[in-house]
């Protein structure tokens, strides 16, 4: 196993079974609000694995506008196991599919499709590395429980999905191996050891309507006082601290001759660092109370309100994810597959695990333009694609990384 022509030989004559598979899967529209498509994926990945000896479930997600969990599971020998993570839903409703014919194609080395990238490419990339353990390694791949989580709604946040996880992951553990794509940097490869936490929020400023013709001094204008308290929350941007702070959205009014009663903003902020983090919600949620706007005839004052509408934790550097971006890069240098270490500001499902077993992400292929559907005539806008040429190393590296795993427990 040792022999890395072996593996690559063997990773070469499955690609194209692996692209027909990639192919299947990308023809099945699983944005995430399309449920029957993300359970006919799941049915279909579940259908996929079943040949490596997997057991499906089913999970309903918390959220019923959202399709089910996959859990895939093979029962080792030994005690210990190892959990894989991907999802099954796009960003991509079908009829941006159709209106930008956004579908399966391929140009030269290019694969073009929803979820080429994002994330199917991950989900068949884990396939061809359980083949070639089976196949080249079966008293390894035998003595290991592998675990496949799957999340049907990854990509419009859904914490149970984490719980589902945490309920499956013990001490007998050995990682949680997250299939987004690596990331680059020149020729290096890049593993993500840690990722921004993300908060989403609301301010809703409350005021009183008036006319604004007959009666604009008894009006308290609520468009006003979120105006006032718009720069403060952008202010909260600290670089310095790898802390950003963003204003998404931002609604007043109804009509141009009534002092606006109500304005809204909502917005996200994300840090590395909890402490970061943490000082941002507070300073947001310290915003709440009295505002300064008010009527000069009573002194009616507009009132703020500050929520938290979701929250997914930051995921730092720790020592566990550390020594598995050690082994991966060490199989990275026996492959030929030169790695490197990537801290990413995007969310994905092992921000909810990290702190319950070693987590290392990044594990799927190379591609590009994710969430993208378009494509330009001049191809300065190209649509979302991954890189076929990359399958066959980047799972040569990833088999030998899982092989270092076991035989370092």
């Amino acid at each position: 196993m040792s022999n890395t022509l072996h593996l690559k030989a063997f990773f070469e004559a499955q690609l194209p079974a692996a692209l027909e598979l990639l192919r299947q899967m990308v023809g099945i529209n699983s944005f995430t609000l399309n449920l029957e498509g993300v359970n006919h994926l799941g049915r279909f990945t579940a259908e996929s694995f079943h040949p490596l000896g997997f057991v499906a479930e089913m999970i309903p997600s918390a959220n019923p506008l959202f399709g089910q969990h996959l859990v895939l599971t093979r029962c080792g020998r030994g005690a210990k196991s190892i959990a894989l993570v991907s999802h099954l839903d796009t960003v991509f409703p079908a009829e941006e599919e159709a209106r930008n014919d956004f579908r399966w194609s391929i140009e030269g080395n290019l694969a073009f499709g929803p979820g080429t990238h994002d994330i199917k490419g991950g989900t068949v990339m884990i396939w061809l590395v359980l083949k070639a353990l089976q196949a080249h390694a079966p008293e390894a791949f035998e003595s290991i429980t592998w675990k496949l989580f799957l999340n049907s709604s990854e990509e419009m946040y859904s914490p149970d999905f984490g719980d589902l996880c945490r309920q499956r992951i013990d001490q007998s553990t050995l990682a949680a191996l997250v299939f987004e794509a690596e990331g680059r940097l020149g020729n290096e490869h890049l593993v993500v050891a840690a990722r921004k936490g993300r908060a989403t929020w609301r301010v809703t400023v409350s005021g009183r309507g008036t006319h604004a013709g007959g009666k604009h001094s008894h009006g308290a204008n609520a468009a006003v006082q979120l105006g006032l308290l718009l720069p403060r929350i952008a202010a909260l941007t600290d670089y310095s601290r790898d802390l950003t702070v963003n204003v998404g959205t931002v609604n007043s009014g109804t009509v141009l001759n009534r002092v606006p009663h109500e304005a809204v903003a909502e917005g996200e902020f994300r840090a590395f660092n909890a402490e970061a983090y943490n000082h941002c919600k507070q300073m947001l949620l310290a915003m709440a109370g009295p505002g300064d706007v008010l009527s000069p005839v009573d002194g009616f004052r507009c009132a703020v309100k500050v929520e938290i509408l979701t929250e997914s934790r930051p995921w730092p550097r720790n020592a566990d994810t550390d020594r598995l971006c050690e082994i991966w890069k060490q199989a990275g240098e026996v492959a030929g597959y030169p790695t490197d270490i990537q801290e990413r500001g995007g969310l994905s499902d092992g921000n909810m695990i990290w702190d319950a077993v070693p987590t290392l992400d990044g594990l799927g292929p190379w591609g590009d333009n994710d969430h993208c559907s378009e494509r330009s005539a001049d191809r300065s806008k190209l649509p979302e694609y991954v890189e076929i040429n990359n399958f066959v190393p980047k799972a040569v590296a990833n088999t030998l990384g899982i092989l270092k795993l076991i035989q370092a427990r």
